[in-house]
């Protein structure tokens, strides 16, 4: 597996010059000769273009009856500049949120459990972790967040939501979701410390192979290639990988287990705002053996480039319901003062060429769990997904 060099670092080197840049020209006083202020040639185009943005800051600090907190000054200005992006994925982000959001790929942290994405204005639950506050209590892929502790959600709340909904053990939280075909449910959860164990491995009958990944971490890659090297150990007839509700993760984690699945070629590449096009491509090996991948709405961004990879080389049979449709790419950088900013770099596309943003994935067999089996835990033989990869897998043994 290798991936091959591009500009990005020095594209992520830009943004975060321009970044201090701004912040320094607005906020940081300009030195002054003779009773005139000197200006760089590109300060003053900058000034030009912002001046309005120095003569409120000027305003506020001079008239405002209150004391002003500069740092919340700041991070407004650069919320605002960031939030005026089109893509609603891009974001500034203060000391807390940054904080919260660099934790979604470590190993732990304190939270009710829930993936969550703007969507058409609200936020909706991609999909709960395994076995937290969230997923015990009930709440499903595609839920739509309302209220948090009685304040009312929409998508611009989203660093806000991620806030009230993570930080110390055993805060107390209320939700208000709206589910499609029930309507308005409330919640009451504690946060708990959610540990990720984002792979979890056993052997069916008929000596049929179950992968499940829950998310794609930092040890995502590693976990699953020793968990199906333990498989194929075990002499398994067939794989059966779970990719139902996994909300995606580490670019870098997804291929490594792409690469196990599919033959020598492209697993995905991506296309930056320059036309530049980077590439990962994995190499002729791969498991020899009947694959069968299990998606739906809650499949999302790194798991669909899975899924994508899978289908475009008809390496594995895709069943379930489509899904969650995310072909953008962020990153999420670091301005060394404890505040970041995630940013929306790319677009990736799968080895056939498509960018499935806003589309999804449709599986090669639609199946769709009956309703009253969509909310709940489902034992092996109550699971006609999995009954029907199973019975997919048999068929090519």
């Amino acid at each position: 597996m290798k991936k091959n060099v591009s500009l990005k670092n020095a594209v992520i080197a830009i943004i975060v010059t321009n970044l201090i840049t701004v912040s320094l020209l607005v906020f940081a006083p300009i030195p002054m000769i003779g009773g005139m202020k000197l200006v760089t040639g590109q300060e003053y185009d900058f000034l030009k273009k912002f001046g309005k943005m120095i003569t409120v800051k000027n305003l506020v600090m001079d008239r405002y009856v209150d004391k002003i907190d500069m740092q919340k000054m700041v991070d407004g200005a650069l919320r605002g500049m960031v939030s005026n992006a089109t893509d609603i994925y891009t974001e500034y982000m203060d000391e807390k949120e940054f904080k919260e959001w660099t934790t979604q790929t470590k190993g732990s942290y304190a939270g009710i459990g829930v993936y969550i994405e703007p969507k058409d204005g609200r936020i909706m639950v991609v999909s709960p972790i395994e076995d937290g506050p969230a997923q015990r209590a009930g709440i499903k892929s595609g839920d739509i967040i309302l209220k948090i502790n009685g304040q009312e959600m929409t998508a611009d709340d989203m660093n806000k939501a991620v806030s009230m909904m993570t930080g110390k053990e055993g805060k107390k939280i209320n939700l208000i979701i709206y589910r499609s075909g029930v309507g308005n449910k409330e919640f009451n959860l504690i946060t708990e410390k959610i540990v990720f164990k984002t792979v979890k491995s056993k052997i069916l009958n008929n000596n049929i192979g179950y992968i499940r990944i829950t998310q794609f971490t930092e040890t995502t890659g590693n976990d699953f290639n020793k968990a199906l090297d333990s498989l194929l150990d075990k002499k398994i007839k067939g794989l059966v990988l779970d990719l139902r509700d996994n909300p995606g993760g580490l670019l870098t984690e997804c291929v490594k287990v792409a690469d196990r699945l599919v033959g020598e070629g492209t697993i995905v590449y991506t296309i930056d705002n320059k036309n530049q096009r980077e590439e990962w491509t994995s190499d002729e090996n791969k498991i020899n053996i009947p694959l069968a991948l299990l998606v739906n709405e809650g499949t999302a961004s790194a798991s669909e480039i899975v899924s994508g990879a899978v289908r475009d080389y008809k390496a594995g049979t895709l069943i379930g319901t489509k899904t969650f449709g995310k072909g953008l790419v962020q990153d999420l950088i670091d301005l060394r003062d404890g505040t970041g900013i995630k940013i929306t770099i790319a677009r990736y596309y799968t080895p056939s060429g498509e960018c499935i943003q806003g589309k999804g994935i449709t599986p090669d067999i639609i199946l769709t769990l009956p309703e009253k089996d969509k909310y709940k835990e489902l034992k092996l033989e109550e699971d006609i997904q999995l009954q029907k990869a199973i019975q997919v897998i048999k068929s090519k043994m």
